[in-house]
């Protein structure tokens, strides 16, 4: 039977539950332990597909095609593990089916509940996930904050785990923040007895307390902590600001929480964390800098576009650069000022986004790169920009466009896929991983090391191969195409 660790957040939400969840994964997996990690979310939607990234940050796909929480692309980048649709829960997805079932008349005219229909299909969710993936360990973040009551029934449905699998099978990882005082430089500990007395009220004592904060947490606050929460001192984990993310696994080490987890599962007491220590000592290594400008209309919120920039991060540490992300709001930005910012950066990126707002500013820096032959990179509608602006300024077709942004453009270079016409917004595009057959002898070819490569696609408008022909006649390469 695979362990399963259950990690809650308290006093604050955005404390830290995500990365701890990954960091976890990491010294687990490092102790050879085959591990997989799911994510809880409380909130009613059925995926974040459909969410503004202002109000949830990007949405991660899968390679199964799920549109999921933005953690789960933390997840992935930390257990270097490929996740799956079983690996995000909604509430909205429990709820419609359970609705489903009573429809079709599985529950046999039974009144539907909370407990145990609600409940019970979380937890029927929670082990399909772990029989999918194949783990020795589990490792289910909770959404929200305790308390939130969107969030109860996952609550009551991770307590009631604990009675099907067994206490040695099991544990509860509560994630909390200790708030200092500026005046007197004293971490707080009533907000984390707080919100654990809260947890225990939902019926959960938590076997572990990872606390927050911006400094080491002296011996004395850990002590108070493990007595009035009633947990053993050594359980009481101290989490301070690392100075990147990628540490926090190394600074869990250090607290001991890795040697606790593996006394309770019985797992290797020593992880092989060398070579995760050499990555974190290289990204923390002084480098040359690279400016980059990446152009969007949600750049006001970071995590909109958190795996564009992870991955731009991890591209530095391979060619031994920092990046130095210059960001670029499409909606706002002058002509002018577009042309005084992007003179100093050596690439530009346009990552992906919907709709027409800020579209001028994208299509002026797409201009931008090609005149000025900066490097360029157009992700999903970063790429329709660009076939946009070379077929207005270089193919002489005034007023091409994308039908997502003019229904009525006389020259649709950009166009809804086959099928895609008439359908609902929700989970209705080309999602996850699809091939792409790259022309021999191109850049992106020589980049990949490989004339067949696949990646994850979230999108219903592509180039019309009606234009195709007329473009590339004009000196536009197609490196890549699907191979139907």
């Amino acid at each position: 039977m695979p362990k399963y660790i259950f990690v809650t957040g308290g006093v604050v939400s955005s404390v830290g539950k995500g990365i701890t969840t990954a960091s976890l994964g990491r010294i687990i997996k490092d102790r050879g332990a085959r591990i997989s990690i799911m994510k809880l979310d409380p909130y009613l939607n059925v995926d974040p597909g459909t969410m503004s990234p202002y109000q949830h940050g990007e949405v991660f796909v899968t390679d199964d095609g799920a549109e999921t929480d933005l953690d789960l692309g933390n997840y992935e980048r930390f257990i270097d593990e490929n996740l799956s649709k079983a690996s995000n829960v909604t509430t909205g997805q429990v709820y419609s089916s359970v609705i489903a079932k009573e429809r079709r008349g599985d529950y046999l005219g039974g009144t539907i509940q909370v407990i145990p229909h609600i409940t019970n299909e979380v937890k029927h969710r929670i082990q399909l996930a772990s029989r999918q993936h194949e783990c020795d360990v589990v490792i289910v973040e909770v959404g929200g904050t305790v308390g939130d009551i969107e969030g109860q029934a996952m609550i009551e449905a991770i307590r009631q785990m604990r009675r099907d699998v067994g206490r040695a099978n099991s544990l509860y990882i509560h994630v909390t923040l200790l708030p200092q005082i500026a005046t007197t430089g004293e971490l707080k500990t009533k907000p984390t007895q707080q919100s654990v007395r809260e947890l225990r009220s939902l019926g959960i004592q938590p076997d572990v307390i990872v606390c927050r904060s911006d400094r080491e947490i002296p011996p004395e606050t850990r002590d108070k902590i493990a007595l009035f929460c009633d947990v053993e001192p050594d359980a009481v984990i101290g989490m301070p600001t690392a100075s990147t993310i990628y540490e926090v696994p190394l600074i869990l080490e250090r607290e001991g929480l890795g040697s606790w987890i593996a006394s309770r599962f019985n797992l290797a007491q020593k992880p092989q964390l060398v070579e995760w220590e050499a990555m974190v000592q290289h990204i923390q290594a002084p480098k040359k800098p690279v400016r980059i400008g990446l152009v969007g209309k949600y750049v006001e919120l970071h995590d909109a576009y958190l795996s564009v920039t992870e991955s731009l991060m991890h591209a530095g540490l391979h060619h031994n650069v920092d990046v130095d992300l210059v960001w670029i709001n499409s909606e706002t930005i002058s002509p002018d000022d577009l042309d005084r910012v992007l003179r100093r950066v050596s690439g530009i990126v346009v990552p992906g986004g919907f709709g027409p707002r800020g579209v001028d500013g994208k299509i002026a820096a797409a201009t931008f790169a090609r005149e000025r032959d900066i490097p360029y990179l157009g992700l999903c509608y970063g790429l329709h920009i660009a076939a946009i602006e070379f077929a207005r300024n270089v193919c002489g077709l005034d007023g091409a466009n994308s039908t997502e942004i003019d229904p009525h453009t006389p020259h649709p270079v950009i166009d809804l896929m086959p099928g895609q016409h008439g359908v609902d917004m929700g989970g209705t595009m080309r999602r996850g991983l699809w091939p792409c057959a790259l022309r021999p002898g191109t850049r992106a070819a020589s980049a990949y090391g490989s004339d067949l490569v696949s990646e994850r696609h979230r999108h219903r408008f592509e180039v019309s191969n009606a234009y195709r022909a007329q473009m590339e006649s004009a000196g536009m390469m197609v490196s890549g195409a699907s191979p139907d």
